[in-house]
């Protein structure tokens, strides 16, 4: 039977099995590409619709792509771990797939971190933690620019930062109000370490667990790398205070995987608070806080490898930072990590929920009403979990 054909004969069999968390469904296809940035926007908020009424339009929708993008979809079901672990019933719905290994099919009920006894469900292989530190966490906070008014509530941000990833067992050094070329010359050195009086020339400073103090030792590169850029932004791009930009792209690339690099093989995560445009997304149905915005096209990742790409925001628009708690998404990630980190879920389980959580909410600017909805790219090949028993 052609997969929209299985996919019309099983439609509400598959949407009762989904309605239990359209959230991740909804990002699964999306990281696949099985649909556009601008569809998963206008399917991540439809007024007036239910849990099932969400759910039922993105089936609708791959339905309407065609045969290729239904057998994909079909093969997604049936493959992804995630998918398998949160929506079991879905094993009990005849889907004919294409060469679909037995061995990552499900037989029975698993969780997405312990398998259940009689589990068939192959798990991805964990990245493996020998370092103490973990590794590195390098935070480039720009506030003061030249041209513009303070980030407010960027330090805040920072500091959260600090706090969760020191927690984890990683050393955090910070890097403030850098203009472009310094802000290219500092990621260089950290792809590469060099002696303290090279990091020196950088204005470094390092999270001592109350405050950020000045580094004591070089650093060196451990089993993981955290880079989290806090700046204005715009399409693909983020600013240095002297309102000139350098690209995602090219931040992401300075770690790329080489002979030579000592990151090659190890979980690479960015985590960038920036606009991506200057749109905001329709829906909004109340305004709760006075946001400020970080007004970048996400850079797809498919050249590197072990690499995560969190964005604020998906491309076109604003990225909301309240002046006194900090940003919606970097305040998200800090939380859904100290949540997520303690019982032990991998990172795209908590990053599924960073982006649920973070879509939901409500806010004004002074432009008026805003929504937000972040995005995330990854090509990650292993299980990747933090924890704070690693320090």
């Amino acid at each position: 039977m052609a997969a929209k054909d299985t996919m019309r004969s099983n439609k509400m069999k598959i949407v009762e099995a989904l309605r239990g968390d359209r959230s991740l469904i909804l990002n699964k296809v999306q990281e696949e590409e099985l649909i556009t940035e601008r569809e998963y926007i206008n399917l991540k908020d439809i007024p007036g619709k239910t849990v099932e009424g969400h759910v039922l339009e993105l089936v609708d929708k791959i339905m309407s792509k065609g045969e290729p993008t239904c057998q994909d979809f079909l093969e997604l079901l049936q493959t992804d771990e995630d998918i398998i672990s949160t929506y079991p019933t879905l094993r009990n719905i005849q889907m004919n797939t294409r060469n679909i290994p037995t061995s990552v099919q499900a037989t029975s009920s698993v969780n997405s971190d312990v398998g259940s006894q009689g589990s068939q469900t192959q798990k991805k292989e964990p990245y493996k933690w020998e370092c103490k530190p973990v590794g590195l966490c390098v935070i480039i906070n720009n506030k003061n620019f030249m041209k513009k008014k303070p980030r407010e509530g960027t330090d805040k941000d920072a500091e959260s930062l600090a706090e969760v990833f020191s927690w984890l067992g990683f050393r955090v050094l910070m890097c403030e109000d850098q203009e472009s070329e310094k802000m290219k010359a500092t990621l260089q050195y950290f792809a590469s370490p060099g002696d303290l009086s090279q990091l020196q020339e950088f204005s470094a400073k390092e999270w001592s667990g109350s405050e950020f103090i000045d580094p004591q030792k070089a650093p060196e590169h451990g089993d993981a790398f955290i880079c989290c850029v806090l700046s204005h932004g715009k399409l693909g791009e983020v600013s240095g205070i002297d309102d000139k930009y350098l690209s995602i792209k090219e931040i992401t690339r300075t770690f790329r995987e080489t002979e030579d690099s000592p990151l090659t093989g190890k979980p690479k995560v960015f985590l960038i608070q920036a606009c991506q445009g200057s749109m905001t997304p329709s829906g909004v149905k109340s305004a709760e806080q006075n946001l400020q915005c970080d007004s970048s096209k996400p850079e797809t990742t498919a050249d590197l490898v072990n690499v995560l790409v969190a964005i604020a925001t998906v491309e076109d628009y604003k990225a909301g930072r309240d002046p006194y708690h900090g940003s919606w998404f970097i305040q998200s990630v800090c939380q859904k990590l100290k949540e997520g980190c303690l019982k032990g879920e991998n990172i795209s389980e908590i990053f599924t929920s960073v982006t649920d959580e973070v879509s939901k909410k409500d806010g004004r600017t002074k432009e008026g009403p805003f929504k937000q909805v972040p995005e995330i790219r990854s090509t990650l090949t292993k299980s990747l979990v933090l924890s704070p028993h690693h320090k």
